[in-house]
């Protein structure tokens, strides 16, 4: 089968047996190699996977993407916004204008949230990283758990009519914008970018991604490279392995408040993964470094009552918990 990754293998090997002298299968040797052929790995699908992520999200301006949810009901519009959010993933600190805008624009509060669970869980970061780590099977599962969940809990969200525990300030703010409508918001046209400028686009948001991330990867590797070579097997079975019923719950509970790290946490969770650990505890531990950061819950609590950052919190955590050990018993 073609590795396309194979000669960073090739060139990891020779530098630990034939430059260091020291064999493959020494805790050293192992150590080194998992570091030498991560590195170059992972910070290639980075460049390229979101240069064209980048490159096709100048399809998706933010006016354009409210416009598509403008006055979607209920579990169709659910749908339409988690999709709409694999492609349109934001940073925590883009939660709060986004969900005044999407409610400003008419979008009801259970398919706005839909997106908001999406959009970070999906992040291109966590997915490229889990696709150059695990593979592509794991990944798709990933998406799939995630997009299901964002669906279902939206869903429950705009069935439980929860618009009261939305700050007064936002109701007002979408008042405003119907009654005073904006001068040539009729006539607004987005101006068509031509293909050099959309992979220009690419390549700043590729550029911007790896300039903030790299150094969390690298070290992330390292850390992941010891654990490789020289933490026994036995020691993660115990204490994350699938016999452990709490090693999800654990798992979540240590995620959340890890979300700017992921770059850093992914290629530790490959070691861990080496070394026993379940897959299912890696998806939850994932989803919840994404979509429970602790910077966007307390972002969020600017529009949010604590009523409704209370039903955001719990449906999410049960969700991941569950999506844990769902996938823990079906590959067991």
């Amino acid at each position: 089968m073609f590795d396309p990754f194979y000669p960073f293998d090739w060139l990891a090997i020779q530098i630990v047996t034939q430059i260091l002298g020291l064999p493959i299968s020494s805790h050293l040797g192992s150590s080194l190699h998992f570091f030498l052929y991560d590195v170059p790995k992972v910070l290639t699908l980075l460049i390229v996977i979101s240069f064209i992520v980048g490159t096709f999200q100048s399809f998706l301006e933010p006016e354009r993407v409210r416009s598509l949810l403008e006055g979607k009901r209920t579990f169709a519009g659910n749908i339409l916004a988690a999709m709409v959010g694999i492609f349109t993933p934001f940073c925590s600190c883009s939660a709060v204008p986004l969900f005044i805008g999407f409610l400003e624009a008419g979008v009801p509060l259970g398919v706005t949230f839909s997106y908001l669970m999406a959009a970070p869980m999906v992040n291109e970061v966590a997915v490229i990283l889990l696709w150059g780590l695990f593979g592509l099977k794991v990944t798709l599962i990933y998406i799939g758990f995630g997009v299901g969940l964002a669906i279902a809990s939206g869903y429950i969200i705009g069935l439980m009519k929860l618009e009261k525990w939305v700050e007064p300030f936002v109701w007002e703010l979408q008042k405003s914008h119907q009654a005073i409508p904006l001068e040539g918001e009729d006539n607004l046209e987005t101006v068509a970018l031509n293909w050099g400028q959309r992979f220009e686009q690419g390549r700043f948001q590729s550029s911007e991604i790896v300039r903030s991330v790299w150094l969390y990867v690298v070290i992330g590797i390292a850390i992941g490279a010891g654990i490789h070579g020289y933490v026994p097997t036995d020691f993660i079975i115990k204490y994350a392995g699938a016999n452990n019923p709490f090693a999800v719950l654990i798992a979540v509970i240590l995620g959340v408040p890890l979300y700017a790290n992921i770059a850093g946490v992914m290629p530790i969770t490959e070691a861990l993964v080496n070394k026993g650990m379940p897959m299912g505890t890696v998806l939850a531990f994932t989803m919840a470094v994404t979509a429970l950061s602790l910077p966007e819950i307390v972002i969020l609590k600017k529009v949010l009552r604590p009523q409704l950052l209370a039903v955001f919190i719990g449906l999410m955590t049960v969700g991941i918990i569950s999506i844990g050990y769902i996938f823990n018993a079906i590959i067991n």
